[in-house]
């Protein structure tokens, strides 16, 4: 039995925790500075730990006997939680969409025994995995679109949108530079900009560029597509009154205020929808032709509980790749891309298919 710690018991943390619990194959140690969210794992197959991970000495007694830790707390813990376990000699996995943090774990990998895998959630992580498997169907490529959002199936307040996973996450892609390619040339372009509108299903959607989806792809595909970008999507207006709130009222230079806003005023859902939407423009048989990938994730009940679809993606993404790294299906020392993620491996896994199934 594979021997795991789980920092991180929240909305994602838990959802990681039933789904690998509940297998009956990883004994899994959960840990998390608030005791109420370890609380609500009681009668689970998991042991719970009240932890402070800024506590170097707790945070390394934990790991010790444990084969991998996945890491779901907030993105400004990752790195304190990478470095323990290169220390410890542990797999490390996490969710960060934060490309500095990534960065910095990339950094710890490079003299690291065991594996590294940051950036294993929906976007970044499913996205690169689903995105690379396309772009190696062409001989060349010419452009390379990721479109993938998190929205509530009934929008009611002004901004069209529910919280549904990380706020610092939330506030962190909407306020920092995003990675691109354009014109063949890799650079970084503002969030909020780049707004287009686009129909799927009969329904309209706004997409804009926001930070931290593309993972490593930019440097993956670099010197071989002219165009790659990733837009988040919403429903059309949304774009509109964020910038109102962080270009003109500022709040995206106190970024506390602006989470303070968000949580106050606007309410979590577990009745969502992931759209997920990648098309991909190139080069077969030396014709000039488009692939696209599309896909729609609901909330569903899962083993007698409710999860959202940003739970289930989230949660099912990081899983499969925890799965298929114990099998030997991916590198098991130093940093690990997405990209070495095979899609067939992935979505065969019993993890992966809660997206094959959607």
């Amino acid at each position: 039995m594979r021997k795991l710690l789980v920092l991180g018991a929240g909305r994602i943390g838990a959802a990681i925790i039933d789904l690998l619990a509940d297998t009956g194959e990883y004994d899994v140690v959960a840990g998390d500075r608030h005791e109420d969210s370890l609380k609500s794992l009681s009668g689970k197959n998991v042991t719970t730990q009240t932890i402070d991970v800024t506590d170097e000495t707790a945070l390394r007694s934990l790991m010790d006997g444990r084969d991998a830790v996945i890491s779901a707390l907030p993105f400004f813990f990752d790195t304190a939680v990478a470095e323990a376990a290169r220390k410890a000699r542990l797999h490390y996995l996490d969710l960060t969409e934060d490309v500095e943090t990534a960065h910095k774990i990339r950094d710890i990998a490079a003299t690291a025994d065991t594996a590294f895998m940051p950036q294993c959630g929906l976007a970044p992580g499913f996205a690169s995995i689903v995105t690379y498997d396309l772009t190696k169907r062409f001989e060349t490529l010419e452009t390379v679109e990721i479109r993938i959002g998190a929205l509530p199936q009934f929008p009611t307040n002004a901004l069209l949108y529910n919280l549904t996973w990380s706020t610092d996450g939330l506030i962190n892609a909407y306020c920092n530079p995003c990675d691109v390619i354009h014109g063949g040339e890799r650079r970084e372009v503002l969030p909020l900009e780049g707004l287009e509108h686009f129909s799927l299903d009969g329904i309209e959607y706004e997409a804009f560029h926001t930070s931290g989806g593309i993972a490593t792809l930019c440097e993956t595909l670099d010197g071989t597509v002219r165009e790659l970008n990733y837009k988040t999507v919403r429903y059309p207006g949304h774009c509109e009154r964020m910038k109102i709130l962080i270009d003109d009222l500022r709040l995206g230079e106190r970024r506390d205020v602006l989470k303070n806003v968000l949580e106050y005023a606007i309410p979590m859902t577990k009745q969502d929808v992931v759209l997920i939407f990648v098309t991909v423009t190139g080069k077969q048989n030396g014709k000039l032709t488009q692939e696209s990938y599309a896909n729609k994730v609901y909330s569903r009940e899962i083993q007698g509980t409710t999860w959202s679809a940003i739970q289930i993606t989230t949660a099912a993404s990081v899983c499969a790749v925890l799965d298929l790294m114990f099998e030997g299906k991916l590198p098991q020392k130093g940093f690990v891309h997405q990209e070495d993620v095979a899609l067939n491996d992935f979505l065969a896994n019993r993890f992966g298919r809660y997206y094959a199934a959607a």
